[in-house]
């Protein structure tokens, strides 16, 4: 299992990851704006299951900014992927 040093560190490189995926000029608009829709998500104090329910209300952040991330980092073209990938985990 991962320590939470390496969550943590991982965490950061993949948030740096997005940044420069939202930056990069051929990361094409669908893109940025799934990453866009979710920082905004993170961010807002509005969830679509309230954080004070207990257990289920965070079950809708451990969900569905995954899910944005993923679709988002799908859709870029691969050498686009791999070239920002490089400037961040091989630094």
């Amino acid at each position: 299992m991962m320590k939470l040093k390496e969550i943590k560190d991982n965490a950061k490189r993949y948030i740096e990851l997005c940044k420069l995926l939202c930056a990069d000029s051929r990361t094409p608009k669908t893109t940025k704006i799934i990453l866009w829709i979710a920082i905004v998500y993170a961010l807002s104090p509005i969830d679509l299951i309230p954080d004070f329910i207990p257990v289920i209300g965070y079950l809708d952040d451990i969900i569905i900014l995954p899910a944005l991330l993923y679709i988002a980092i799908k859709s870029v073209p691969e050498n686009v992927y791999i070239d920002n990938y490089d400037q961040v985990f091989k630094r």
